[in-house]
């Protein structure tokens, strides 16, 4: 082998390694990063889908006086939002979801769009009056309203 290909050869291997490492440092700073925006942007998900929730509530206090109680009180909220007619006309446009290509969808509205999907919690403190709750997002310290303090009735921790 002569001088001439082993340098060309070497300068095509030195090449392909520059290439390779260049493109794993593009990933290792850009990789990290995109998993940040992704994890914001679910967290941005949640926290609209619990603003559902919290309009929805709002709703069924309106209508029927008092926040459902705490037990059944998630499947009592989806039970009025199928049932109650005033809900049934203007749901889809009260509750939007985030994306532009999902459907409104009351069945789905008290679970967490967060893989694995788990429900709110809700509980209702029924000793106050106005009677306050909390929903809370249970893979997040996300929550909504307060068991202890009025004042924080249908305002979120992030707001």
């Amino acid at each position: 082998m002569d001088v001439q290909k082993r340098n060309q050869l070497l300068s095509i291997v030195l090449g392909i390694i520059i290439i390779g490492l260049a493109y794993w440092l593009y990933q290792s700073i850009v990789g990290p990063y995109q998993e940040v925006i992704e994890r914001e942007q679910m967290t941005e998900r949640v926290r609209h889908q619990m603003g559902n929730v919290r309009e929805a509530l709002i709703q069924y206090e309106r209508t029927k006086g008092d926040f459902p109680p705490t037990e059944g009180g998630l499947d009592s909220l989806v039970q009025f939002l199928k049932t109650d007619s005033a809900m049934i006309a203007k749901g889809d446009s009260l509750l939007k979801p985030l994306r532009p290509n999902e459907s409104y969808n009351p069945d789905s509205l008290i679970y967490s769009p967060r893989p694995p999907h788990p429900r709110f919690e809700y509980t209702l403190n029924d000793t106050l009056r106005p009677q306050i709750y909390l929903l809370k997002d249970p893979a997040t310290d996300d929550k909504i309203g307060s068991l202890e303090k009025t004042t924080r009735l249908n305002s979120g921790n992030w707001e």
